[in-house]
């Protein structure tokens, strides 16, 4: 065997066994690509029953908000009327001061008058029916 037949020999095997592992590799590639595929497909059928219930839950969320909305509205609308109720309280209860102190005898004066004239007059139907019985005797 001449040096060169050799040579052809060795590159010849070492093509081989190039050829064999690429081969291997190529087929190794093949079966995890398959894996991957069906992975990917699954992944795939269960993210589209996963968008059909997050699109159902959303109809559903979205159906429940129509409904509050008027009920979200009233509760706005009464915070608007208390607002103005408690507006309209403080304007009473600030003319109220002003007059107390342009009185002089304020709330507690007041009071004490209407109690004195619902005594007298309580006083005046007590001696009434006194005298009333006295003369019946």
């Amino acid at each position: 065997m001449a040096p060169g037949q050799l040579a052809l020999i060795i590159f010849a095997v070492a093509f081989l066994l190039l050829v064999l592992f690429i081969g291997f590799f190529l087929l190794k590639l093949t079966r995890s690509l398959d894996i991957i595929t069906l992975d990917v497909d699954s992944i795939a059928r269960s993210s589209n029953e996963i968008l059909g219930n997050a699109n159902t839950l959303l109809n559903d969320v979205n159906g429940k908000v129509k409904t509050l909305d008027p009920t979200v509205q009233a509760v706005a609308d009464m915070s608007t009327t208390v607002s103005q109720l408690n507006a309209t309280i403080q304007n009473v209860t600030n003319k109220f001061s002003t007059a107390k102190a342009a009185t002089s005898f304020g709330a507690s004066g007041v009071a004490a008058a209407v109690a004195k004239q619902a005594t007298k007059a309580a006083m005046g139907r007590y001696k009434n029916k006194k005298s009333t019985k006295k003369e019946n005797k």
